[in-house]
């Protein structure tokens, strides 16, 4: 495989050598482009060295014959490059990708390129959280990249916080196995349902829950990476779709049943990933309910169970369902995978700090059908997406291998 390799200007920018060698070490041909900033912290000769391949520093060549081959030197990069990968990648190479601006060789490719980026950010914990830079990221990951987050603990500049590199080793992990290099979901309809539902109490209030969506759109982006068809049917959430899925927008749990079984057809693996509402109040005033000093009692009845009737229609498709639980979480999941007819719950804790709804990271549970219980350490919710669908593609041969 062959790997364009991105280094911006940072004090992690040494670090971007050991990703070379660890990039090699898996098989890879590298050829690495150094942005002026990053030539201030570590020098060309050193990737040169390394690589055994010439290093780019720049747009344009110093003779004439050097500007004329290296003004389409980035479309032959583009071209031979099997992925792309930016390490570290800084605030400011994130918002020239994100806003297409092309002032330099690296951002010039980025427009050109078309295969799978993999952006390991690396920056000042005040930086990394701007609302500017969530933005950005939030753009590059709708647009099917990988990012790869950046670690937490002492940096540079003297602060304690998320804005480390992330281990070289990891991020070559994550180029070989997520980036969209397998494709072993190609001919596969994958059906997701992502966020919460809204259930409407009267004409301007609703009941819901805290899910942010965040795990089921990991789950449709890393299914879209390795070359699935997803559909995402998705309730009320404040994040971008990612590129690529046909996106079907619901509200109420009856909306997003609805919108399941309507596909189901086209499905050949269906992820429940959404959180959808227990109850809903069958008769909606259709104006506001007014404020008294009365008590106000409501009688909510319960909402269809999606994922039970999935599993009484699914035939021979592998249906995944997820449990958010505060207690017997592999017990609960267990329960859940026989009711429902699943063959894998995915189980998380929902009362565990850092992890879950609204965070970057999950921590979860997989209970199967062949009685395997498989615990995932807690990671990105990308990564445990890939991790998700590994053990499902597994697991769906070892199904097929017993009803033989």
């Amino acid at each position: 495989m062959r790997v364009a390799l991105g280094v911006g200007g940072g004090i992690a920018a040494y670090k971007a050598a050991e990703l070379a060698r660890a990039l090699q070490d898996r098989g890879c041909q590298v050829e690495v482009i150094l942005t002026a900033a990053a030539q201030q912290f570590i020098q060309p000769l050193t990737f040169a060295a390394l690589t055994g391949r010439r290093v780019i520093t720049g747009l344009f060549g110093a003779t004439p014959d050097e500007v004329l081959s290296s003004s389409i030197e980035h479309i032959r990069v583009a071209r031979e490059s099997d992925a792309l990968v930016v390490a570290p990648a800084t605030a400011d190479l994130l918002a020239k990708f994100a806003h297409g601006l092309a002032d330099d060789f690296l951002s010039t490719l980025y427009l050109a390129f078309t295969g799978a980026v993999v952006l390991a950010p690396a920056m000042n914990t005040n930086m990394w959280s701007h609302p500017a830079t969530r933005a950005n990221l939030e753009a590059l990951r709708g647009r099917g990249h990988r990012i790869v987050e950046p670690g937490e603990g002492a940096l540079a500049c003297g602060m304690v916080g998320p804005g480390r590199l992330a281990e070289p080793e990891h991020i070559a992990e994550i180029v070989m196995a997520g980036a969209g290099m397998r494709r072993d979901l190609e001919g596969e309809t994958v059906l997701v349902t992502a966020g919460p539902t809204e259930e409407p109490l009267d004409a301007v209030r609703f009941v819901s829950n805290r899910s942010s969506g965040k795990m089921g759109y990991a789950v449709a982006e890393e299914a879209l990476a390795r070359g699935a068809k997803v559909i995402l049917v998705s309730g009320p959430v404040s994040i971008t779709a990612p590129a690529g899925v046909e996106l079907i927008r619901v509200r109420t749990a009856i909306e997003m049943r609805d919108a399941v079984l309507e596909n189901l057809g086209r499905a050949t693996m269906i992820v429940k990933a959404a959180a959808v509402a227990d109850y809903h109040l069958a008769n909606v005033p259709a104006g506001k309910i007014k404020k008294t000093t009365e008590r106000l009692t409501l009688e909510l009845d319960p909402t269809p169970d999606i994922l039970a009737e999935a599993g009484r229609r699914k035939g021979d498709r592998l249906l995944i369902g997820f449990a958010a639980e505060t207690g017997r979480l592999v017990g609960e999941a267990r329960r859940k995978l026989e009711a429902k007819n699943c063959d894998m719950i995915v189980a998380n804790a929902v009362n565990q700090s850092g992890a879950g709804f609204g965070s970057e990271e999950n921590e979860v549970t997989l209970v199967l059908r062949t009685g395997d219980i498989i615990p995932l350490p807690r990671a990105p919710k990308r990564e445990v997406a890939g991790r998700i669908f590994d053990h499902a593609l597994q697991l769906r041969l070892a199904l097929h291998a017993a009803a033989r």
